[in-house]
């Protein structure tokens, strides 16, 4: 339990200073804001009109899938800021300090969650001024929102064992690329699954991508009404489904992060 303790002390130290950071390099957090606007601008006025959600606002529908695409890039910070961290040699300063072996991951995955929250907070105004609505309710909408963070969250710890392996920020940034864009896309977040190809829609349908938007538009009260129920246990029981997946990546990922982090810290 100590050990837990200080682990988590540790990692709150870690956390301030990456957020801290952010001040420091403006840059970064303009890109983590702009960005969410120009995605939910351009699927709502370029391709909103193009496609058709029966009962529904295609713009309603849309605000989810950005939810989640969002948090799922912003991840990638994690994977990114240790890689950068590495090379710049700030790791080996960590490693020579008497902290936890945990506490660098703990407060890099928890830092990020900040960047998540502006993105969203940013999205959900957007999404207000196109015409989105969270029409369940509150606490319900707040709900979907904490959903979405738990499942970034998760995800974080992905990008912080992948962002151990690489040399260099670029080649996590092209890598997580390569894997997160068909992840996000071939999903329920843009276009109902049903739509696609039947391999693909197979693949969105347990894609824990298409389980958490759905989830996301059941709380924010996005489903159009005599929408069809869906055939699949996934999107049946969406939240049940995404925290699944969050107990079961975080579960490989955190010890497998830390395994590699002392690996290095042994080695060097």
């Amino acid at each position: 339990m100590t050990a837990i303790l200080q682990a988590l002390a540790d990692g709150a130290v870690i956390a301030k200073r990456n957020v801290i950071k952010i001040k420091r390099v403006p840059e970064v957090l303009m890109f983590v804001l702009i960005s969410p606007i120009m995605f939910v601008l351009l699927f709502a006025y370029v391709f909103g009109n193009s496609i058709d959600i029966p009962g529904g606002s295609y713009r309603e529908f849309l605000i989810a899938g950005i939810f989640a695409q969002t948090v799922v890039f912003g991840a990638t910070f994690t994977g990114a800021g240790l890689a950068e961290d590495m090379q710049k040699g700030i790791i080996d300063r960590f490693r020579a300090l008497p902290m936890s072996r945990a506490a660098v991951l703990i407060g890099r995955t928890a830092s990020d969650v900040v960047y998540n929250v502006l993105s969203l907070l940013i999205m959900a105004l957007t999404g207000l001024a196109v015409g989105w609505r969270a029409n369940a309710g509150f606490v319900s909408a707040v709900a979907g929102f904490l959903l979405l963070l738990l499942f970034a969250y998760a995800f974080s710890w992905v990008m912080g064992y992948v962002g151990l392996l690489v040399p260099t920020p670029e080649v996590i940034n092209n890598a997580s690329f390569v894997v997160i864009f068909p992840l996000t896309f071939v999903a329920n977040t843009f276009v109902p699954a049903e739509n696609l190809p039947t391999p693909l829609r197979v693949f969105a349908e347990w894609n824990p991508i298409s389980a958490v938007t759905q989830a996301a538009r059941e709380l924010f009260g996005n489903i159009p009404p005599g929408t069809p129920e869906p055939t699949v246990w996934p999107l049946q029981n969406p939240v049940a489904y995404s925290l699944l997946w969050v107990v079961a990546i975080i579960a490989v990922f955190a010890p497998l992060a830390v395994r590699r982090y002392r690996k290095m810290a042994n080695r060097r």
